[in-house]
């Protein structure tokens, strides 16, 4: 048994990949298509890094270093339809910020200020949150990953939707799965924000997002946050 827990930056992380989750089980028939979405298994069972930490960590509890986050989506959804295939899928890409400010999400959703060298004009590097959600590809590697750990967790409960999944999967002639982006922003309010105020603008698309799926954004704004997950774990943990 651990003494103490993860690092906090873990922590945050894995927050904002199971509110993911849940809040698209909660709410699915309010979300872009009102689509039946479950999450049979969180893909942070599928994290080489914490899995190669918590191994190192459980002998030596000497042990400190922060984890790097979890590659590719940070979670995946999926709609079952009568005979337990997969027909619909949800990626989500879930970001926790302390402060919520302009700046903050204007460097989580565009990329870093970077000083042009000729000019010394500062624009955005473009390698933020859009660039990754609009250069993914159409099946994620997200969805191979769900599958091993359904293959793991329940071979014979999800058979059907690993078949399904290994016909989306194939290089040649792959089974079109239809796919809905999910971005979930969650962190405290700036000072001056408003009640109602938002950071992505929900009547029309936003210019930066080119992708050709349906998006769904969901704004998690919280007040103390940080000691809202701290204290949800210190729970867990003893």
């Amino acid at each position: 048994m651990l003494s103490e827990l993860p690092p906090p930056e873990a922590l945050r992380g894995l927050f904002g990949e199971v509110m993911a989750g849940m809040l698209t089980e909660a709410f699915r028939d309010s979300f872009v298509g009102g689509h039946p979405w479950r999450v049979p298994i969180f893909l942070f069972r599928y994290h080489a890094d914490v899995e190669a930490h918590l191994f190192s960590l459980a002998r030596d509890e000497r042990r400190r270093r922060e984890v790097f986050g979890r590659f590719g989506s940070d979670f995946i959804g999926v709609v079952l339809d009568d005979g337990g295939r997969v027909s619909r899928f949800i990626a989500g890409e879930a970001k926790w910020r302390r402060q919520l400010t302009d700046s903050v999400f204007n460097e989580l959703m565009l990329g870093e200020l970077t000083r042009d060298p000729d000019t010394g004009e500062r624009t955005r590097s473009g390698k933020g949150v859009w660039f990754e959600l609009n250069r993914d590809t159409s099946v994620p590697h997200g969805l191979r990953q769900l599958q091993r750990l359904l293959e793991q967790r329940d071979p014979d409960g999800h058979a059907a939707a690993i078949l399904s999944l290994d016909e989306a999967l194939i290089l040649d002639h792959p089974r079109p799965l239809p796919r809905t982006n999910l971005i979930l922003i969650a962190g405290n309010g700036a000072r001056r924000r408003e009640a109602g105020d938002v950071l992505i603008g929900w009547e029309k698309l936003p210019n930066e997002y080119s992708a050709a799926h349906d998006l769904q954004v969901v704004e998690l704004i919280l007040r103390d946050g940080e000691l809202l997950i701290d204290g949800l774990y210190s729970s867990l943990w003893t």
